[in-house]
């Protein structure tokens, strides 16, 4: 740089000359990023545009289809009968002289509907056959109604004949049910009729209770002959003294089969003290079988049983004169006799299973489906 005779020298470092680059190559980039922008902002509009014109095209015919639906009612009737057919069939495996003496909160609308079907035929008859269908269904879920509450109502019976409380096993045994009903019942609004509602909660009510009858000690762990010790008090035989023997003993060869009293969860597998090996089974609302001086194991904590599987083998660990197995019935805790369940609970659990054997595997499926 010259000035007043004078020459200047600038230098221009390496650093320099790259900010400068850099600058001039963020300011490219800046630029073509707007660019960018502004194509990727217009494919949006573009592809919104696309799709607003095909949901109009589908709104077109979705209107042609309504139009179809209206001109073909019977046609639309006909498909809904057959389906309605399949309910019938469920209602016809029903027991005959089904009441509603066990609840009468149990509604009937038969005259409020003949009324409905009357009324519709005069002013609009082609939809007669619909109204004739929500009839069958409303008459399909009280029917149905009252048949969980019989059910529930006599497994209330058999538990109270077991000396059991049957309010605290249906709570131990409630869940949620009548989900799969909601599709043929609810309004479109969401709304579910009160018809509905009540036969959900009359059929978690039955699945409650059945499965707490499920759960009760039903299967002898060993041969019924085999008894060798009651429950009660007794002389003991290391000490030869009175004391108190919580359970039953089954005498049997040394590795002979225990079985499962009744469908639970296995909660321990291991060595208590006096017990020896054990296996114990939590039954739900309370309950535990205790399985004692086994030989060996055929359960792991936390699998599943059904009454009759095999857990175990019999043996004559811990605090044992020779191979047998110490059985105990646990409520709360608390030992008590498990003979009554024994003896008592196969013939009553025969006659609730006997009384609504007919269909009644069918209609659970198709409900549960």
């Amino acid at each position: 740089m010259r000035s007043q005779g004078q020459v200047r020298f600038l230098t221009i470092t390496t650093k320099m000359q790259m900010t400068v680059a850099g600058t001039a190559a963020a300011i490219v980039l800046a630029w073509a990023a707007s660019l960018g922008v502004m194509g990727i902002s217009q494919w949006q509009a573009n592809v919104e545009r696309a799709s607003l014109l095909e949901r109009e095209a589908q709104v077109a015919t979705a209107e042609d289809r309504f139009s179809q639906y209206s001109d073909n009612l019977a046609t639309t009737v006909a498909d809904l009968q057959a389906r309605q057919d399949l309910l019938d069939g469920m209602v016809d495996m029903l027991p005959e002289d089904l009441t509603a003496e066990i609840d009468s909160t149990v509604t009937d609308s038969t005259a409020e509907s003949e009324e409905l079907i009357s009324m519709i035929r005069e002013v609009f008859p082609e939809a007669e056959g619909l109204a004739k269908m929500e009839a069958r269904q409303l008459a399909f879920a009280e029917r149905l109604t009252l048949y969980a509450d019989r059910r529930a109502a006599r497994a209330q019976e058999a538990m109270r004949q077991l000396g059991l409380d049957p309010h605290a096993v249906m709570r131990a045994n409630e869940t949620a049910m009548g989900g799969p009903l909601e599709s043929l019942a609810s309004d479109s609004d969401g709304t579910l009729d009160p018809r509905f509602e009540r036969l959900g909660l009359s059929l978690a009510r039955m699945s409650a209770l059945e499965r707490g009858l499920s759960q009760i000690p039903q299967v002898m762990p060993a041969d019924l002959n085999s008894i060798s010790s009651g429950f009660g008090p007794r002389r003991d035989p290391f000490r030869g003294t009175a004391a108190m023997h919580r359970g039953l003993d089954f005498r049997a060869p040394h590795g002979s089969p225990i079985h499962a009293a009744a469908d639970g969860r296995v909660s321990y597998v291991g060595w208590k003290s006096g017990y020896g090996k054990v296996v114990e089974i939590d039954h739900g609302a309370g309950m535990v079988t205790r399985y004692a001086h086994m030989s060996s194991f055929n359960s792991k904590v936390g699998v599943k049983v059904d009454a009759g599987d095999v857990i175990g083998a019999i043996g004559s660990t811990g605090r044992s004169t020779g191979p047998h197995l110490h059985f105990e019935v646990r409520i709360n805790n608390k030992a008590v006799n498990p003979r009554p369940f024994l003896e008592t609970a196969p013939h009553v659990l025969e006659q609730v299973r006997a009384e609504f054997a007919p269909g009644d595997g069918q209609i659970n499926g198709e409900i549960n489906g």
